[in-house]
């Protein structure tokens, strides 16, 4: 424990010590501690008064929020104090002063493609009856299998009981064995054998010991309802169970991604490359890629837009989005200036925090239905300066895949600066080039061209006696 001359002063000021006025940093500090800099006090609330959000500040944690514990007109309206909390703890997250490796990342969409998203509240659920087939079939297997049975049983169970009542009214019960009484349910002589004549009689199993005669015509109307019956539900759990079987979600799990984005220089663009492959040899029908940013960022007039969406071009001006997805292919996002990526270096790079969601639709070749793979690569997960190692290769006249090296990556001679960057120096370069090749066809041909422009010879790096020499030929020529 350190051993202090005198108490430490935490607030407030010690008597006997000329007060100083406190700065902004120090007011900053003890108001807000925890908090950066940036971030004003919270301004003073007066009693009774009420303040409004301007805009969202952050994505609410549905099911831990007190907000999916109360109703929607009963929600209170926060603080100013916990208003100002959130935003000024948001924006310390995203401040790019916060290294990648102390961020607590939640992730959009997972890597094996699971969307991270939690729906809560929803007060108009019976909109999902309106829509009982996908509902069924979204189920889990469990929770359909518990249906799918209970659809039967319950059916069972109530036209047995129907059985049991008509029986019971019209006393075949107690008329058991009677060869003078003209039964109309025969050989039902409690619920249990009405409840077999249901389940015979829907299953078509037909022991012939139990069944509807024709002395009533009660009976004869509800053995055709049953029969009705238990032939819908028949087609609707069949197509139900066919449908959930036949779902192309296990497709996806053949369908690979590379773990890591690339950037690096093609055909001197700037690019974000990152590979996909397909591990059957049935091949996908009509295969189409495409991306998706997700960044948060605020506007110039405050609001605060959680989990924008921007889309990244993969090709579809040139129909390059379109995959023949045979053996391994390697999609390139060039970036340039319609690219979000477009100010952005291997520095900023590392400050950055996103997401880019990558979705690969095509038609499976067996049952001719649309499958979907997704994944995702945060801003660690993107290496800057690096290719992906080719994995094809000519063996005994066919093209072999070695999925060993589908991963692999090697580091490449790349720039560190930004695609902008690189692209203004290109064009100084070239203007430079251009006014220099001018320079010299004036001297070869002094009187078939003009020399460049004063203007030109100040904008670039020609020497001053060279530029004296076009002069004094301009005012005195030969």
């Amino acid at each position: 424990m350190p051993n202090y001359p005198s108490a430490p002063r935490h607030s407030g000021f010690v008597p006997g010590e000329p007060s100083l006025p406190p700065s902004r940093g120090s007011l900053t500090t003890q108001h807000h501690r925890g908090r950066p800099s940036w971030c004003p006090p919270p301004a003073p609330q007066e009693p009774g008064a009420r303040l409004y959000p301007l805009h969202a500040l952050s994505v609410a944690n549905i099911p831990n929020s007190s907000r999916g514990k109360t109703s929607a007109r009963s929600s209170t309206i926060p603080t100013p104090e916990g208003l100002q909390s959130r935003r000024c703890k948001l924006l310390e997250e995203d401040s790019p002063m916060v290294q990648a490796g102390k961020r607590q990342r939640q992730r959009y969409v997972t890597k094996v493609g699971k969307c991270q998203v939690n729906l809560g509240n929803i007060q108009d659920k019976k909109r999902f009856l309106s829509d009982i087939f996908t509902t069924i079939v979204d189920l889990k297997y469990r929770w359909f299998l518990f249906v799918f049975m209970m659809c039967y049983v319950i059916t069972w169970v109530v036209f047995g009981f129907i059985y049991f009542l008509d029986a019971w009214v019209r006393g075949d019960i107690g008329h058991q064995g009677d060869p003078e009484w003209e039964a109309c349910i025969e050989n039902v002589d409690g619920f249990v054998s009405a409840l077999l004549l249901s389940v015979e009689s829907q299953r078509t199993i037909g022991y012939g010991t139990r069944m509807v005669t024709a002395n009533c015509a009660e009976g004869v109307i509800l053995l055709i309802a049953q029969s009705i019956v238990g032939s819908m539900i028949d087609a609707m759990m069949v197509g139900c169970m066919f449908v959930k079987i036949s779902r192309p979600k296990k497709r996806a799990q053949t369908l690979i991604f590379s773990k890591n984005c690339v950037i690096s220089r093609r055909d001197e663009k700037l690019c974000l490359m990152f590979r996909v492959g397909d591990l059957r040899e049935s091949h996908m029908v009509d295969a189409k890629i495409r991306a998706k940013l997700i960044k948060s960022r605020q506007t110039a007039e405050g609001e605060f837009i959680p989990l924008e969406q921007s889309e990244l071009n993969l090709g579809y001006d040139t129909g390059e989005d379109r995959l023949f997805l045979v053996e391994p292919q390697i999609i390139c996002h060039v970036i340039n200036h319609h690219s979000p990526f477009w100010d952005m270096s291997a520095e900023s790079l590392r400050r950055e925090q996103f997401e880019i969601i990558i979705i690969l639709e095509g038609i499976v070749e067996a049952t001719g239905m649309t499958c979907q793979a997704r994944t995702s690569y945060t801003e660690d997960e993107i290496l800057w300066g690096y290719r992906f190692e080719p994995c094809m290769s000519l063996e005994k006249g066919a093209f072999q895949v070695d999925y060993s090296r589908f991963e692999m990556t090697f580091e490449v001679q790349t720039p560190a600066a930004s695609a902008k960057e690189l692209h203004e120096l290109k064009e100084l370069e070239q203007q430079e080039h251009s006014t220099l090749s001018l320079y010299w066809d004036h001297l070869l041909q002094p009187c078939a061209l003009p020399g460049p422009s004063e203007d030109a010879l100040v904008g670039m790096s020609v020497p001053s006696s060279v530029a004296e020499g076009i002069r004094d030929e301009r005012e005195f020529p030969a």
